[in-house]
């Protein structure tokens, strides 16, 4: 074999093993279990209840440039109150005043988005919450109330009237993305592993599956942190096993 042989098959093995390369590549994006918004969801919602402003300001600007509007984003952001508590709500909102008059300053005009459609006309707030805490606990049928529900009766009422009624009402963030908010915020918060263990399942109760969210755990590992993810991992292993 002469040598311009020998540089000739060199170069068509080269090219061989590029295209392989960049086809394996287009297939791991391909099968990618949650999308890019879905993504920025996990770390905007994290670095809110965890109160890293400097990282949720990076957070922010990645959620817009994926495509999430303005409105998505605020409703993420007060969503966080009902978690995290109004400071870190709060905190996360002027975060993101900020970064709007900074991208506007730059002649950047990001996507408001639509606003929160109206609730239905003379809403039963204290059903309409029982049934959407049923529907993503899984069950079919109301529950009786137990236990916390019994002991303080005042916090039953504030969870079905206001986070479960009033929030969760507003329609423009859909249950799947509200619920990687929820566990994105749980999974950076210290002592709430039942409160996990409840938001994980209700998250494959509204369509979640579980590629998806051990996908939700590498985004946690990658952008958050090893010390969120090994949590939900571990708390992730015990709702699968549970629901086998």
């Amino acid at each position: 074999m002469n040598t311009k042989t020998t540089i000739l098959l060199g170069a068509v093995f080269a090219l061989l093993l590029s295209l392989t390369t960049i086809s394996e590549a287009q297939v791991m994006n391909d099968n990618r279990s949650l999308t890019i918004k879905q993504q920025s969801i996990i770390t905007i919602a994290a670095f809110t209840a965890s109160g890293d402003m400097e990282k949720l300001k990076t957070a922010l600007i990645k959620g817009l440039d994926a495509g999430l509007t303005v409105n998505e984003i605020k409703e993420i952001l007060i969503q966080m109150y009902a978690y995290a508590g109004f400071p870190r709500s709060l905190n996360g909102i002027h975060t993101f005043m900020t970064v709007m008059d900074e991208r506007r300053a730059k002649g950047i005009k990001d996507e408001v988005g639509r606003e929160a459609g109206p609730v239905p006309p003379g809403m039963d707030k204290d059903e309409y919450g029982a049934k959407v805490r049923a529907r993503l606990a899984g069950q079919e049928v109301i529950a009786p109330p137990s236990g916390y529900q019994l002991f303080t009766p005042a916090i039953d009422t504030f969870l079905k009237e206001h986070l479960f009624a009033d929030i969760l009402a507003r329609d423009i963030l859909d249950y799947r993305s509200r619920e990687l908010a929820t566990i994105a915020a749980l999974a950076g918060m210290t002592g709430t592993e039942g409160q996990l263990r409840f938001h994980l399942g209700a998250a494959m109760n509204v369509g979640l599956t579980e590629g998806q969210l051990k996908d939700f755990i590498a985004v946690l590992e990658v952008e958050v942190g090893r010390e969120q993810a090994d949590k939900a991992r571990q708390v992730l292993a015990t709702v699968l096993a549970s629901r086998k």
